[in-house]
């Protein structure tokens, strides 16, 4: 869990200097492409051959919005953003789930859980400054709505799981190649510039599609079956602890003082939240990884 905090944590980074080459629809396309590729290559290979060949149910619904989605507005954020503060509010996700399940579920919010969600939105509104109307307010809502795109992946495949057990492997498998679909169109018809493919935009694709989705994802299955329930839902705030201190280091991003303030609020929600998934022994679902 550790490893996998920095490799998603400095991956927010290596995106950063990846869209110095490439627009952010072509490097969501190209990095999701490796990442799909990778990852259908080790499955062929741990599975034998036996990967599905027809998709799960409600895949494609999952891979437009938790793939597609996610990374086209998660990239496009970052491009006009800075990695610590788009991993935060991208990370707003599990107060996005708490209100989604609400009605899809009937999930219902109670106990620490509002005073959560009261001290995210908070933070939010101290990261955000609506009040200023500032270019960079479109970047910091398009990575909540990231957030909020992942989420709604989140909930859609806990109802799916709720009506007939899902094969996790082939179900994400199965759903980032869908939401890579739109991602091409998009690139294609984009009005960016092609990219040169230097070592360095290739050594960030690579880096982003292979070690942090693909390699990333399979490194979260593996921790949620051997940590205790709970604990995983912890230690993963420290990807945007790791995102802001590594942005900070190598690329001099600073947070002003309402910035950071807000950045405390929403890391406490976490640890809220987080906290009482490990009391009540609640295990986070395999599609809560990072992408």
């Amino acid at each position: 869990m550790a490893i996998l905090a920095l490799v998603w944590g400095y991956s927010w980074i290596i995106a950063k200097l990846g869209l110095s080459l490439a627009g952010p629809f072509t490097f969501a396309a190209l990095r999701t492409a490796c990442g799909v590729i990778a990852l259908g290559a080790f499955l062929l290979f741990i599975k034998r051959g036996r990967l599905s060949r027809r998709p799960p149910r409600g895949a494609v619904l999952v891979g437009l919005i938790q793939t597609g989605a996610f990374l086209m507005l998660n990239t496009w954020a970052l491009s006009g953003g800075e990695p610590g503060k788009t991993s935060i509010l991208t990370f707003t996700m599990p107060f996005w789930v708490l209100l989604f399940a609400w009605p899809v579920l009937s999930e219902k919010v109670a106990g620490l859980q509002w005073i959560a969600i009261v001290s995210a939105i908070a933070g939010l509104a101290l990261i955000m400054e609506p009040w200023l109307m500032h270019a960079a307010v479109l970047s910091k809502v398009a990575a909540v709505m990231a957030g909020m795109a992942w989420a709604i992946g989140v909930v859609l495949t806990k109802r799916l799981q709720r009506h007939a057990p899902v094969d996790m492997f082939d179900f994400t498998f199965w759903q980032m190649l869908f939401g890579l679909v739109p991602m091409v169109i998009v690139m294609a018809i984009a009005p960016e510039p092609i990219p040169q493919f230097t070592p360095l935009l290739i050594a960030t694709i690579l880096l982003s599609g292979v070690v942090a989705t693909a390699g990333g994802w399979l490194m979260w299955q593996y921790v949620l079956n051997r940590l205790p329930a709970g604990t995983t839902s912890l230690a993963s705030l420290a990807v945007p602890v790791v995102a802001t201190l590594s942005s900070a280091i190598q690329l001099g991003e600073r947070l002003r003082a309402a910035e950071l303030v807000g950045a405390v609020l929403i890391a406490v929600a976490l640890g809220l939240v987080s906290w009482q998934a490990v009391r009540s022994h609640t295990r986070d679902d395999p599609s809560m990884a990072q992408e």
